[in-house]
C-alpha cells in the first residue's frame, strides 16, 4: 500500500488543515490538486508544494458551485489523468444561538460542508468508478456525533456527512472505492482561532474560559495536532480493502468516546 503517484484532490487546501494534509501527502509521493476558494492560496500552496519536489495542480473553486466543482473536478482530472482520492475538507463556521441564524446563514452552512461534499463525490465517483477503485475521505467532526451550543448548522452538516459515507461506502464496494469519516476534536486551526473570540462574545465569558471548556473533556486538555489528523487521513488514504469503509474514526484526546 502506497500513496506514490495516486492522484489526490483535497478541497479547503489553500491553507490551514487542508494544507497540511496536502504537504504530506505530497511528501508520500501523491501527486496533489490544490482547491480553494481563494486563487492566492492556491497558488501559493501549490509552488510550496512543488518546491519540496513533489507534484501538484491548483483549482479555484467553490465547493458549493456545480458548476464550479464539475469544471474544477474536470480540469484536474485532465491534468493528472484521473482522481484516486478525493479529500472533501473545506468548511467553514459561524457561531451564534439558533434563534439568531438567518435563513441565508444556514444554507450557506449546508452548502458548504454537505453539499460540497455531494458535489465533489459525485464528480471524482465518475473516475474512480472507470477505474474500479477510489477513497473519499470526508472531514467530519466529533460534532458529527455529539453537539455544543451555537452550532447548529455545523452540527447538522457533520451528522449529514456520516449519512453520506455510508450510502458511498455501500454504492461503491463493488467499483472498488471506500468512504470514511475522520472526526476531529478541536484542532488549533485559523477556523477555530476565529470562533474563540465569537464564543467568547456569545457567551459572555473570557477567550480562556473557552478553550478551558473546549477542552475540559479531553483525557489530558490538549487539543488536537494538525499532525494528529494528517497521520489519519493518510492511514485511510493508504488503505485499499473494503475491510475499511464507511466509518467514522474519532481523533479527539478522547472529547469523545464510542
Amino acid at each position: 500500500m502506497s500513496l506514490k503517484n495516486k492522484v489526490a484532490l483535497i478541497t479547503g487546501s489553500g491553507g490551514g488543515l487542508g494544507k497540511s494534509i496536502a504537504l504530506q501527502y505530497a511528501r508520500q509521493g501523491a501527486k496533489v490538486v490544490i482547491s480553494d476558494l481563494s486563487a492566492e492560496a492556491v497558488s501559493s500552496t501549490v509552488e510550496e508544494i512543488r518546491a519540496l519536489g513533489g507534484e501538484a495542480f491548483g483549482v479555484t473553486m467553490d465547493v458549493s458551485s456545480e458548476a464550479d466543482v464539475d469544471a474544477g473536478v474536470q480540469s484536474a482530472a485532465d491534468h493528472f489523468g484521473t482522481i484516486d482520492i478525493l479529500i472533501s475538507n473545506a468548511g467553514i463556521q459561524i457561531v451564534r444561538p439558533i434563534e439568531e441564524f438567518s435563513l441565508a446563514e444556514w444554507k450557506k452552512m449546508l452548502a458548504v460542508h454537505l453539499d460540497g461534499a455531494f458535489l465533489t463525490t459525485r464528480a471524482c465517483l465518475k473516475y474512480m468508478y472507470a477505474q474500479n477503485r477510489g477513497c473519499i475521505i470526508y472531514m467530519g467532526s466529533a460534532h458529527s456525533k455529539a453537539a455544543s451550543k451555537l452550532k447548529a448548522p455545523y452540527v447538522t452538516a457533520k451528522h449529514g456527512l456520516l449519512g453520506l459515507c455510508r450510502v458511498v461506502a455501500l454504492e461503491g464496494a463493488s467499483k472498488g472505492v471506500r468512504a470514511n469519516v475522520i472526526c476531529p476534536g478541536y484542532v488549533r486551526t485559523p477556523m477555530v482561532d476565529k470562533q474563540i473570540p465569537q464564543q467568547a462574545e456569545e457567551l459572555g465569558i473570557s477567550e480562556e474560559q473557552v478553550v478551558s471548556s473546549m477542552l475540559s473533556k479531553t483525557v489530558d486538555g490538549e487539543f488536537t495536532t494538525e499532525k494528529d489528523i494528517v497521520d489519519v487521513a493518510i492511514f485511510m488514504g493508504d488503505f485499499e480493502t473494503n475491510a475499511l469503509t464507511g466509518q467514522s474514526l474519532l481523533v479527539s484526546h478522547g472529547w469523545m468516546m464510542e
